[in-house]
Order: structure tokens, then C-alpha cells, then sequence
């Protein structure tokens, strides 16, 4: 039967428009439902979120064909440093530190404002060949069949596609219509994300200070004298920190985030996200995928939520692009479970050392503390092991889809 498009995506995020461009540049024809009205999103100001992107993540947005577009709006991570500690208290003299000039292939990441990368998403499936973006709506129904995939909206539209993607985020309805369960639980903790403003350059240097209630980011932006904050604390200091006055969150933060940088002032909008880690059981079904967080939801502790979304992104379209050429059915269960083979182990591995980390710092137990701090400092000494740690950084290690390699498909 004649389908509207080879492959529905479910999820107008981020994930979701980096598979679509993938697979329309592979010839796919590409229907793209996002629940959020574009122009909202495309033309958001400042507010200071922002996404940690390994080079790998770099590569393919590169291959997509995006990078040229937002170059001039990344700011180079050329070290990252982390340490151990108490707020007020300074953090111990042993700590890790990693500076891109020890690998050859560049920076280990950039620093890119959510703004800017959903507009350049925006404007790309705008005028790619082959994609269809419904913005403002979304998936309610979907029903597999041996052909194809029939999928009805809250209009009361209904699509048909050989396969339906889904990319709709931790509470993924593709994945529950699908009968797919998740497993998780919850860390009793939430993330307070705000940007500053800073006396001193950051010289683009990653900052990662872990305290007993839980770990504070402080990632550079653009400029030199902005940085955007992921602070994690115990849910109820959270919503406590949440509810303050402007005045006495930066009062609550300052001490915690120290004098390295001089001067602070709030920059950005105040959000919190709670923190849990869930896996789905299967990342794919009849006629069904699921990838980013509808596949596995992290802790941001080294911010890799979106680099691990775009390892699915490179690896399911490069499972359909060679299906396709293949002649083969894109939605059959024994060409998505190649997906699946490739992506379930490493996401699971990712998602459950992150877990281990955060419970290894979120204590103040003087042995495990004792521990960590020689840990870190046993990798900075140690120049062969310092490079490895700083190549799993850029997302340089393991099975790598093509697109992450710098490779067309």
C-alpha cells in the first residue's frame, strides 16, 4: 500500500528533526509531528539552557548538514575540570582535569543554547526535500499492521507510514501504546538550571563540582563571561532554593559555586527538572523505534542526554538507509532489532555508570569521599588512562554509527 511517508516521528524536539534530516538525506520520505507550535520555539530568547554536544554529536550534525549554521554560536569546551567538596569549603586539591590540547581531533565538546539549535532544526527541515513537519499537534492512536503503521492525531488526522519513531521524551505514549514498559527510580533529586553572568573569561573551561547533595555544573557560553548552571540538590532544598527571590537564590548559590570566576549575577531563567534514571524494556516493537529519552532517560551529571539520543539518531538511520537500499521492509522486527542491538547495551552502560557516579558523590561518607578524590587524581597523573577518559568524553569510543564518525551513510 502507498503510505504519506516512509517513517513517522512522533516528537518535534530535537532528536526527532536530527533522524528526519538524517533519513531524507538518505531518500526517505519523512513526516515529522511535533506538539509545540514552531514559531514559538524558533523564536525564544535567551534563557540560558543549554546542551553539552561531545564532538562526536558535533560530527553529525555536521553530516546533516547543520554545523555551518551554528559555528559562530558554539562556544569550545577546551577543558573541563572536576572536583569534590563542600559548599563554602573549597574543593579538595585532588581533581581531574582534562584539556582538549592532549587529543588531536579538537575540542572534547561545545556549549550551544537550546534556542539556536532548535531554530537551525527549524529551518533545516523547512527546506529539506522529502520532510513534512506538523507542528502543534499530536500522535493519540497508533494501530501496526503487516504493511505499515496507521497513526491518528488529536485533529483526528490520520497518517500511514511504513514505520512510526518515537522521539516524544521519558513519558513516551509511542512506547506505552506499544506496549513497552520502563524501568527506573527516582533519585530524590532535582536540577536547578539558571545561567550567570561572571566577573572573569571562563576561557572555556567546563567546570564539575560534586557535593554531598549533588553536583553543579558550570558550563561556559559564548562571550567568555556567561555560564550556564545544572545544580543538583535533594528535591525538598530544591523546591525550597526554587522559591526564593532572586536575591537570596544567588545568595544560596554563591557559596557553592565559589570566587574562581569573581562576581556573579543571575542571567538566565530559573528552571528545575527532577532527576531519575528510566530505561524502556525494548527500544523497538511492531513497526515501532524508540530513541533519546524515550528509549533512556540519564542523570545530567556529565551531560550526555542529547549525545546519547544522537547516537540513536545516527544508528537507526543508518539501520533504514541500508535497509532501504536493500529493498527491505523498514518496519519488519528483524531490521529494527538490528537498532536495538546496536544501542541498547551502550545506553543501558551509559545510563547505569552515570547512576553509579552520582550515588559514588552524592554522600559525604569520608571513605568513599577518600576514594574518589585519589580516583580523580590517579587519572589526571596518569597521561594514557587522562587520554581515554578525555576521548569517552568527545564521544570517541565505542561501536560509532557513521554519521558520528564523519562519515555519510
Amino acid at each position: 500500500m502507498e503510505h504519506d511517508a516512509d517513517i513517522l516521528i512522533a516528537g518535534g524536539g530535537l532528536n526527532g528533526p536530527a533522524l528526519a534530516l538524517a533519513l531524507a538525506q538518505g531518500g526517505l520520505r519523512v513526516i515529522v509531528v511535533d506538539a509545540r507550535p514552531a514559531p514559538a520555539r524558533a523564536e525564544a530568547g535567551f534563557d540560558g539552557r543549554a546542551y553539552a554536544l561531545a564532538l562526536a554529536s558535533k560530527r553529525l550534525l555536521t553530516m546533516i548538514g547543520l554545523w555551518d549554521s551554528l559555528a559562530d554560536k558554539v562556544q569550545p569546551m577546551r577543558q573541563i575540570k572536576a572536583s569534590d567538596g563542600h559548599a563554602g569549603q573549597g574543593a579538595s586539591p585532588l581533581f581531574l582535569h582534562f584539556d582538549s590540547a592532549e587529543i588531536e581531533e579538537g575540542p572534547m565538546g561545545f556549549m550551544l543554547e537550546d534556542r539556536h539549535l532548535y531554530r537551525a532544526f527549524l529551518q533545516a527541515m523547512q527546506t529539506t526535500p522529502g520532510i513534512t513537519l506538523i507542528s502543534g499537534e499530536t500522535v493519540v492512536a497508533q494501530q501496526p499492521a503487516p504493511t505499515g503503521v496507521s497513526v491518528t492525531l488529536a485533529s483526528g488526522r490520520v497518517l500511514t507510514a511504513g514505520l512510526l519513531v518515537g522521539c516524544d521524551g521519558r513519558g513516551s505514549g509511542v512506547a506505552a501504546r506499544a506496549g513497552i514498559r520502563r524501568q527506573g527510580w527516582g533519585y530524590d533529586q532535582t536540577a536547578l538550571v539558571t545561567a550567570v553572568w561572571h566577573e572573569k573569561d571562563h576561557e572555556g573551561t567546563a567546570q564539575q563540582f560534586f557535593m554531598p547533595s549533588g553536583p553543579l555544573a558550570i558550563l561556559p557560553l559564548p562571550g567568555g563571561h556567561h555560564s550556564s548552571i545544572v545544580w543538583s540538590e535533594s528535591t525538598a532544598a530544591a523546591t525550597a532554593i526554587q522559591a526564593l527571590d532572586d536575591a537570596a537564590y544567588l545568595a544560596a548559590l554563591r557559596p557553592r559555586f565559589g570566587d574562581f570566576l569573581g562576581q556573579i549575577k543571575l542571567a538566565g531563567i530559573r528552571f528545575t527538572y527532577p532527576l531519575s534514571l528510566s530505561l524502556a524494556e525494548r527500544f523497538v516493537a511492531p513497526r515501532v523505534a524508540l530513541v533519546g529519552d524515550a528509549a533512556h532517560g540519564v542523570h545530567p551529571i556529565a551531560g550526555q542526554g542529547l549525545n546519547l539520543g544522537l547516537r540513536d539518531v545516527g544508528a537507526l538511520a543508518e539501520v533504514l538507509i541500508e535497509a532501504m537500499r536493500r529493498g527491505e521492509d523498514l518496519g519488519a522486527i528483524d531490521v529494527l532489532e538490528r537498532y536495538q542491538r546496536w544501542r541498547r547495551f551502550d545506553a543501558t552502560a551509559l545510563a547505569l555508570g552515570m547512576d553509579t557516579v552520582n550515588r559514588l558523590f552524592s554522600n559525604d561518607n569520608p571513605l568513599l569521599r577518600l576514594g574518589r578524590d585519589l580516583g580523580m587524581g590517579l587519572v589526571s597523573s596518569l597521561p594514557g588512562l587522562r587520554r581515554g577518559f578525555m576521548r569517552q568524553a568527545a564521544g570517541l569510543s565505542g561501536d560509532l554509527p557513521k554519521l558520528l564518525r564523519g562519515q555519510p551513510i
